[in-house]
């Protein structure tokens, strides 16, 4: 078995070629034949489908539980404030430049390393599972959510995405509605008691001024933008219909399904969601993951950001090197000690949640 600092250093060169080859959301197959790369020149057996790479611990056995380790290795397209290449593996100052360096290649190299470390380990009590996802930041059909119909029943999870290897211990959800006031069309001239826009008002206040109940201690509350309005398209006419986009951010008191819901309840107006499945998560503190690393100083805290975790059903953890600032940022970059740190940490994590 290699050691720890040969599979660190390992890591890093795997991030630099993932650097420098791009892997926008459903474009990812080369780089998935790096990550295949790396599984075959360490005797790991693994499984593909599109470009997602899985593969189980050497002596997995079926009748125990399942812990998930997954990142994804696509990435977005390098905005137009970029100075320097995006797909060149840059080192500066301690510094590894590139797109996708800090979200999430830091992440997903330090979970293969640590996946590589215990993958001939004997007589765990949790199997591992790792998955290297593809379409994360498009949130598509053919990423994680994909995988899972071929993976045995997850206990818990470990979701490397940049938290400064702070333990995020929930996540909130996402619900995008489309909604639609209709009302009558009819000349500007002339009165109109079924004014679509005038219709809108109301239903624009109720999302403004609600409250839902429940807060989450980490998340706090559930909260609902609207943030595009349409109608109309000529200055003399009311126009039959007001549409209407409401972003929602989801603590985790709630699924998708009961906000949903309880906007149909409360709204005049036709309300369609554009997907159900990107849900808040969470995991309890008094979980081993998360008492294993509150045991090596890692404070926890609750994530305003999205990531695979949406489309678990099981106890998840979000961690994991690099900072979330810098993810789609210009000059993405992140620290080589955070990968060396992220390495060690999910190891001592791992052995002691694993003991």
């Amino acid at each position: 078995m290699k050691n720890q600092e040969i599979l660190t250093k390992e890591a890093i060169q795997l991030l630099k070629n993932l650097i420098e080859t791009p892997s926008f959301s459903s474009e990812e197959d080369q780089t998935a034949l790096l990550i295949e790369n790396w599984f075959t020149q360490n005797n790991i057996t693994f499984e593909r489908e599109n470009n997602n790479i899985w593969a189980f611990n050497k002596y997995f056995d079926k009748s125990k539980p399942t812990l998930l380790l997954n990142s994804h290795h696509d990435t977005v397209r390098p905005n137009q404030a970029y100075t320097n290449d995006p797909f060149k593996a840059i080192v500066q100052d301690g510094k590894l430049h590139g797109l996708g360096s800090n979200d999430a290649g830091g992440c997903l190299v330090s979970l293969i390393a640590t996946f590589t470390h215990f993958y001939a380990f004997k007589n765990l009590p949790y199997n591992i599972v790792i998955v290297a996802s593809a379409e994360e930041e498009s949130s598509g059909k053919n990423g994680l959510n994909s995988v899972l119909k071929h993976l045995p029943k997850l206990e818990c999870a470990i979701i490397g995405e940049p938290t400064l290897m702070q333990l995020a211990v929930a996540e909130k959800g996402l619900l995008v509605l489309d909604v639609k006031v209709k009302g009558t069309a009819s000349h500007a001239a002339h009165q109109n008691e079924d004014n679509a826009i005038y219709k809108t008002i109301p239903v624009m206040e109720w999302f403004k001024n609600y409250s839902f109940e429940k807060i989450s201690e980490q998340l706090g509350p559930v909260k609902m933008t609207v943030t595009q309005i349409n109608a109309g398209k000529q200055h003399n006419v009311v126009p039959s219909e007001c549409d209407l986009v409401v972003d929602i951010r989801v603590n985790d008191c709630y699924n998708n399904i009961e906000i949903l819901e309880t906007v149909k309840a409360n709204v005049v107006a036709e309300v369609t969601p554009r997907s159900m499945h990107l849900n808040a998560s969470s995991i309890p503190i008094s979980h081993g993951l998360v008492q294993a690393g509150i045991a090596l100083g890692r404070t926890t805290y609750g994530s305003p950001t999205l990531s695979d975790q949406s489309v678990l059903y099981c106890k998840s953890l979000k961690l994991g090197p690099g900072e979330s600032l810098r993810s789609h940022s210009a000059n993405e970059f992140i620290y080589l000690n955070e990968i060396e740190e992220g390495v060690d940490l999910y190891i001592k994590i791992l052995t002691d949640f694993l003991k």
